[in-house]
């Protein structure tokens, strides 16, 4: 697992979090996605396609670099598929994506 240093600055309650403030976190394996997505979960909610919102408001996406290149295929059809499975899933689950995109 890399390590990111990270700092977030409170301006103050006149200045909410929204969705305009969002962050991605890559991640190689299913384990990984996995638990990150219980940390975040945890007094959060979750959103679609690998989006959560965390106890604070905070918006992240747990994405797996295997969606992205699957996404990215360049066999269109395969990434259609991959996609279109994606758009259906909550937590991203890789080997879901993979059959998919599979066929």
């Amino acid at each position: 697992m890399k390590r990111v240093n990270a700092r977030g600055l409170n301006g103050g309650p006149q200045f909410p979090f929204t969705e305009a403030v969002s962050f991605q976190i890559y991640c190689e394996n299913q384990p990984e996605v996995d638990r990150l997505w219980a940390a975040l979960a945890d007094g959060g909610s979750e959103v679609a396609c690998g989006w959560i919102k965390d106890r604070y408001g905070l918006f992240w996406q747990i994405v797996p670099t295997r969606m992205i290149e699957l996404l990215n295929d360049r066999d269109t059809e395969r990434a259609r598929r991959a996609q279109e499975a994606m758009m259906k899933m909550v937590k991203i689950d890789i080997s879901e994506i993979e059959r998919a995109a599979n066929g």
